[in-house]
């Protein structure tokens, strides 16, 4: 495949990748604040309602890693035009969807549909850029990456208060048709190698086993109290299994369905471990500070989100800058910079009191904003800097895979943590509210009604703990950034954003 292929309009290639990009990355948390709603409309309980997030993250997980195989049997600017394409008409379908069974079957298509858009987006980036400018390429990649998320809940809030919860999936339509002309209009003509490599049977069926049911566990565990529950006992064993097999057969096989020799490469090894464990500690704040701010401060689900915004601020001005001047530097100080300001910022959440004021919250997201801005595109670039140029699209897949595996393994973790030391501190605390401490008698006849009084006491004891626990989970978050310096700085250079021809030099 050659590497000097430029589009008619670059500028117009960039934008229909990237709304592309912003769709597929969107729809992974648009629907979250709108599941009560669904479940109320389509008659079914919440709990069943989740399967609208778990069938999208499972089929998700197991499309990502495929996009190598994908790509070397169909080509990146056929694979991705169609993904697009069926992606939005997977969209037209959830909005379509008259029972919980079928959105359910559609959000799956969706989901798998998705897999690959984002790694080949990355991949067509960096092949129609000069080499000067792939890292401005994969800045705004990691901005569509950091905003997507956070506009996701608020967009679908927005949408699903004035109009209904179907438009959350029908206005992917019109941006995905619009997409993928664009790109097939400017890629026309871009030259590509195909094969028909084996079909991997074994590897196929040992993925989709494996890493459904480890995504499955991870989405469902917390609902069904982990390994107490049957359902989530059978299917660890079956991911368990799946996953050993799939690695063994995968390493050994000739012509493996995904390549796991990549990890042969030093910087993708180094730069993917720092990837997904930096993404899984933010992808942990992410999900912890807005239901920490509804659950302990009393805030609606409009004041959690504005103070969390912020966070998306610094990552818009400054990509432009990271994105050109971070040649510049050793990236490996960038990410650094990024590790130490997220750390930081983790440490000052583990300080906070139940009277903390929305100015402080909102500045401190705005703080780990800057630590947000040096972290996805220094990191992207180092992981990609040794792969050769036929092994971009199979990199960026695979890393992108463990990535979003590491982030459902944060949601759940961090959750399940934060439930645990909460009712531990609820537990120690309660030993100290007896009918002979002085302090507690006071609070009680202060109240009056004795049982009001003990309830109200509990309830503050519960948010007492739970804010204890908060406290906690940010400390070990900011040991974790800390401690991916080290990691980072066990990549070598070069690091130039060339994951071109300078690559295969490698």
């Amino acid at each position: 495949m050659s590497t000097e292929f430029r589009p008619p309009n670059l500028a117009l290639s960039t934008i229909g990748l990237s709304l592309a990009t912003f769709m597929q990355v969107l729809d992974t948390t648009i629907a979250n604040v709108s599941l009560p709603t669904i479940a109320g409309n389509l008659g079914v309980s919440s709990n069943q309602s989740t399967w609208v997030i778990t069938s999208f993250a499972v089929s998700n997980a197991i499309a990502l890693p495929l996009t190598g195989f994908l790509t070397r049997r169909f080509g990146e600017t056929k694979l991705f035009v169609w993904a697009t394409l069926l992606f939005s008409l997977a969209s037209l379908l959830c909005g379509m969807a008259q029972s919980m069974g079928m959105l359910i079957l559609f959000r799956a298509i969706q989901g798998a549909v998705a897999g690959p858009m984002y790694p080949i987006t990355q991949s067509l980036l960096i092949s129609i850029y000069p080499p000067a400018k792939r890292g401005m390429a994969l800045a705004l990649l990691a901005m569509v990456t950091v905003v997507a998320p956070i506009a996701g809940p608020i967009l679908g809030g927005w949408v699903t208060d004035n109009y209904s919860w179907p438009w959350i999936f029908f206005i992917n339509v019109p941006i995905g048709i619009f997409a993928s002309m664009v790109v097939a209009n400017q890629m026309k003509g871009r030259p590509e190698r195909t094969e028909r490599p084996r079909v991997d049977y074994v590897g196929l069926i040992t993925l989709v086993l494996g890493v459904g049911a480890l995504q499955i566990v991870l989405d469902k565990g917390n609902d069904e109290d982990w390994f107490n529950s049957q359902f989530i006992v059978l299917t660890s064993i079956v991911a368990v299994v799946g996953l050993i097999v799939f690695l063994i057969w995968e390493l050994t096989d000739k012509d493996p369905i995904v390549n796991l020799k990549l990890f042969r490469h030093r910087n993708f090894r180094f730069g993917t471990l720092s990837l997904v464990l930096g993404y899984a500690a933010f992808f942990a704040i992410a999900l912890l500070v807005p239901q920490w701010l509804q659950r302990n401060m009393g805030y609606t689900s409009t004041w959690a989100g504005l103070a969390t915004a912020p966070l998306g601020v610094l990552p818009v001005l400054l990509t432009p800058f990271v994105g050109k001047y971070a040649g510049r530097f050793d990236l490996r100080m960038l990410a650094s910079i990024s590790f130490i300001v997220m750390g930081a910022t983790s440490f000052m959440r583990a300080d906070f009191f139940p009277g903390v004021d929305f100015g402080h919250i909102a500045f401190v997201q705005l703080l780990q904003g800057l630590g947000v801005a040096f972290f996805f595109m220094p990191v992207l670039t180092i992981l990609l800097s040794d792969l050769q140029p036929n092994e971009i699209a199979a990199g960026s897949g695979l890393a992108t895979f463990l990535r979003t595996l590491g982030g459902s393994f944060a949601a759940s973790l961090t959750t399940f943590l934060w439930d645990r030391r909460a009712t531990v501190h609820h537990a120690q605390l309660t030993e100290h509210v007896t009918p002979y401490d002085p302090a507690t008698v006071a609070t009680m006849n202060g109240i009056g009604d004795p049982q009001t009084a003990a309830v109200t006491v509990n309830q503050l004891i519960t948010q007492q703990g739970y804010h204890i626990a908060f406290n906690e989970v940010f400390h070990l978050l900011g040991w974790i950034f800390f401690s991916l310096i080290l990691v980072v700085w066990l990549a070598k250079p070069p690091f130039a954003a060339k994951a071109g021809p300078a690559a295969s030099g490698h």
